[in-house]
């Protein structure tokens, strides 16, 4: 018989031989079976070592021991469930590959003889570090506590935040053998009804055995864009961040075993917005937010227009004939900003993989060969080195790391278009990259919203931060079942 046919029998040994068979437990030194035998009942539990919560598991069973000889011979499962094991969260259940995800996931499971049916007892206990700031959101003035790799950790750190009673955190899994815990949540009253249910279809659709890189596997299965560079979703560390996107009507996936959260039906815009914006006066905000906007827009469009001035100063008008390299170096421009880029990205690879206590070493090495040993040797020019820096310093500005890393990809796509058909080439690069934005959807939000389609109002907030009383509307292109904030 299958596992997913299995019931659980009447017969304790029955029960216990087929999962000691089925879990491997004289092959698996972590997964525990004790025999036992509490008011004259031969019982047994199963639970995953490093899970269990050992002091509760201790008082449940001490609890039990209290118990006379002959008082579980009738209605068993009730007197247990109700009155004989003091925990809060316990469950009766009787189909066993149920069972056995839920002692996989950490629970423990309680047999008794001649009952068929097993209790659950959820008193797990996953290793978890203490929240912290995330590195790559981090803020000035605010809170300093950030998602851990722990669901329920991150659940309660969500809630703590919305206390509201249409909150739902809704728990399904995904990955036939992982078995990965993923919580949707949503605010009831506000989300649009069709993009939750929508978003439960997606990944009941997942099939697959495991999901190894958690969110990251979860994007690519439901957003079928493999190749397409732009995130589908937003991610986010920090709880604020999370219950501020709630509050307009997105939908949060919180996945167990990952610090990062996704944000879906997220435009190009909110991948540019930061929690620092909202931490300052609106005015401070509003210049913050500018300042990010034009330095990613530099990092984008700087370097090609650059490098085409340079081979076509005739461009230029006479004001500017000081734009362009005076000594090009004894390589050719286009092959100077591919080996800086190609540079840049090799530090970055090798500054995650360096040890902290190296960091500065390796930094000073980059800047010595990179520096003034390139320039002096004729491999770069001193402008390749400003405007690559430029548009080095504009990525990093990028709070979306993702979107960050798309741009870069962007940027040499431009600068190679550029370089092949010139002035025509610039054009039409930049038009292709905007039709590609403009036509991208996920979950069915334009991508390019509020600027196409255009909405006077929501263009207003997504380009100036502004006061917060005023923001009287959640975005319209959520479709919110409560427009008004």
């Amino acid at each position: 018989m299958t596992n997913q046919m299995k019931k659980v029998a009447s017969s304790l040994e029955t029960n216990v031989s087929y999962l000691k068979s089925y879990l491997g437990v004289d092959k698996s030194f972590d997964i525990i079976n004790l025999d036992l035998n509490y008011a004259g009942k031969d019982m047994a539990m199963f639970m995953v070592d490093g899970f269990a919560k050992d002091d509760i598991m201790l008082y449940i069973m001490q609890s039990l021991q209290r118990l006379q000889p002959n008082e579980l011979d009738t209605d068993t499962l009730r007197k247990l469930m109700k009155r004989d094991i003091p925990y809060i969260e316990l469950e009766e259940m009787k189909e066993m590959d149920k069972i056995v995800d839920f002692i996989l996931s950490g629970a423990t499971v309680l047999f008794v003889d001649e009952m068929d049916k097993a209790i659950i007892i959820d008193a797990r206990e996953y290793p978890a570090r203490s929240p912290e700031e995330p590195d790559l959101e981090r803020v000035v003035r605010g809170p300093r506590d950030g998602f851990v790799e722990t669901l329920v950790f991150n659940t309660a750190l969500t809630r703590r935040r919305v206390r509201d009673r249409s909150l739902r955190m809704e728990f399904t899994q995904v990955g036939r053998r992982s078995k990965t815990d993923v919580v949707i949540s949503y605010i009831e009253d506000i989300a649009d009804s069709r993009q939750v249910e929508r978003l439960k279809e997606l990944l009941d659709g997942i099939d697959t055995d495991g999901l190894p890189m958690a969110e990251k596997s979860i994007e690519e299965f439901f957003s079928r864009r493999y190749w397409n560079p732009y995130p589908a979703v937003r991610y986010t560390e920090r709880p604020d961040t999370a219950a501020s996107h709630l509050l307009e009507g997105h939908i949060v996936l919180i996945i167990d075993g990952t610090p990062s959260v996704m944000i879906t039906q997220t435009t190009f815009w909110q991948h540019l917005q930061h929690a620092e914006e909202y931490r300052q006066k609106p005015s401070v905000g509003a210049y913050l937010r500018i300042v990010r906007f034009i330095a990613i827009f530099f990092s984008l469009l700087l370097l090609p227009l650059y490098y085409l001035f340079s081979v076509q100063p005739e461009l230029l008008p006479a004001a500017f004939d000081f734009i362009g390299p005076e000594d090009s170096g004894v390589i050719p421009l286009l092959v100077q900003f591919l080996i800086a880029e190609l540079g840049l990205d090799i530090l970055r690879m090798a500054s995650i993989h360096t040890p902290s206590a190296l960091g500065t070493a390796l930094g000073l090495v980059a800047a010595i060969m990179i520096g003034e040993v390139s320039v002096e040797v004729g491999w770069f020019s001193h402008e390749v080195v400003l405007y690559i820096a430029t548009a080095a310093i504009g990525s990093y500005a990028t709070p979306s790391y993702e979107l960050g890393m798309a741009n870069r990809l962007v940027r040499l796509f431009l600068l190679f278009t550029t370089a092949l058909f010139g002035v025509g080439g610039y054009v039409v690069g930049v038009t292709i990259w905007l039709l590609f934005l403009i036509k991208m959807r996920t979950l069915d939000t334009p991508y390019f919203w509020p600027l196409v389609p255009f909405s006077a109002k929501n263009m207003r907030d997504t380009f100036i931060r502004f006061p917060l009383p005023e923001r009287h509307l959640r975005p319209s292109i959520l479709r919110p079942k409560d427009p008004d904030r």
